[in-house]
């Protein structure tokens, strides 16, 4: 079986495979350490104008390397899971400074690299360097459950083991990087996680869950357990012209990136409860304000957490107390700096509706 699954792949890939994507077929090392990291967590089509652009402005490690921080998240900005962007910069520099710029070439040197595991490990010596090095990402788990009939639930290490040990038996270890790419594009355009091309697939009459008409079932994947909430309440304080903002230094989400004055609280709070409580109070000193725009609630669905919270805007005549650290920026330079996908969607939807009235178009 494994001989005709691996050749029946191969004759798919060769005959019938389309599937485009910028980095498909690459050599270089850095390029394919770019896109791996680019893609943990994020589909295809929304990380393909990442790499672009990424390419554009760094077309080196050494341009990447010496890059400044805020500008490498300015250009990741979007992308979430923030700490991939932290890892890449770090093992840019690490190659760059401290192994002169040459990338490693072996799977265990290309393992010790921050925010590298097996999986992209194995992609960049197969795809790189020839090695023969089984990829195994959520297509290639899709597939090998099916075909194979393998229902341990993926989340168990003897069913990661499991998983391991027969996708090395398959790989093609003349062509490892054309049948890693291959069995990953099978995964994504034919055995889809759903409506799979059950009726078109090659593999359809040695297809152990298309013969118990288990497709829909496998892979087994355990409830997830349920994302804790959190209720996030951004104050906007504006004087002469200017915004206070901050870049988040702690090991919680968005480190590195800038915000403006935040309250969380174990629930979300109105507006009157917010701008009565103590901390707000305390914070203008008996200093005048006047309030600008509340805004409604907005929402994100991050992989461990729930997010909720409003946007307040206010006007102050004095820099309020407690905001040490913070920057007063220029209004019209707040697009400069990167921010997480819940403020962005707060400016955004504030600079349409800005436009809108502008244009004298009323919302029906």
């Amino acid at each position: 079986m494994s001989s005709f699954f691996t050749n029946s792949l191969l004759l798919w890939n060769q005959a019938v495979n389309r599937r485009e994507m910028p980095w498909k077929g690459e050599k270089d090392p850095y390029k394919v350490w770019l896109s791996e990291i680019i893609l943990q967590q994020t589909r295809v089509e929304q990380g393909r104008d990442y790499y672009e652009r990424f390419i554009a402005a760094f077309p080196n490690i050494n341009a990447l390397a010496n890059a400044p921080d805020d500008t490498v998240f300015k250009l990741w900005e979007g992308l979430g899971y923030y700490t991939r962007c932290r890892n890449l910069l770090a093992s840019a520099r690490f190659i760059a400074y401290q192994l002169k710029g040459k990338f490693p070439d072996q799977y265990n040197d290309i393992l010790k690299l921050k925010g590298v595991g097996p999986y992209t490990a194995a992609a960049i010596a197969s795809f790189a360097f020839s090695l023969p090095h089984a990829v195994i990402d959520g297509n290639v788990v899709r597939v090998l459950s099916r075909v194979f009939g393998i229902a341990a639930p993926i989340s168990d290490p003897a069913a990661a083991k499991l998983f391991c040990t027969l996708a090395d038996e398959l790989l093609d270890r003349k062509n490892p990087a054309v049948y890693n790419q291959a069995i990953m594009d099978f995964g994504a355009v034919v055995c889809k996680p759903r409506q799979p091309l059950c009726g078109t697939c090659p593999l359809q009459h040695d297809c152990e869950a298309f013969k118990i008409g288990w497709v829909d079932k496998l892979p087994v994947r355990v409830a997830k357990p349920e994302k804790r909430k959190r209720y996030l309440h951004y104050i906007l304080f504006h004087h002469d012209g200017k915004v206070y903002c901050r870049k988040r230094e702690a090991k919680d989400i968005w480190q590195n990136l800038f915000e403006f004055y935040l309250h969380e609280s174990k629930r979300l709070l109105s507006s009157r409860k917010l701008l009565s409580a103590p901390f707000f109070t305390e914070m203008l000193q008996g200093g005048n304000y006047k309030l600008l725009y509340i805004s409604p609630v907005f929402k994100q669905q991050l992989t461990h957490q729930q997010l909720s919270g409003r946007f307040i805007e206010i006007e102050v005549d004095r820099k309020p107390e407690g905001l040490d650290g913070y920057l007063a920026v220029d209004e019209n330079r707040l697009s400069a700096l990167a921010m997480p996908r819940f403020i962005l969607s707060y400016l955004h939807e504030k600079n349409v509706n800005l436009s809108k009235q502008k244009a004298g178009i009323k919302d029906r």
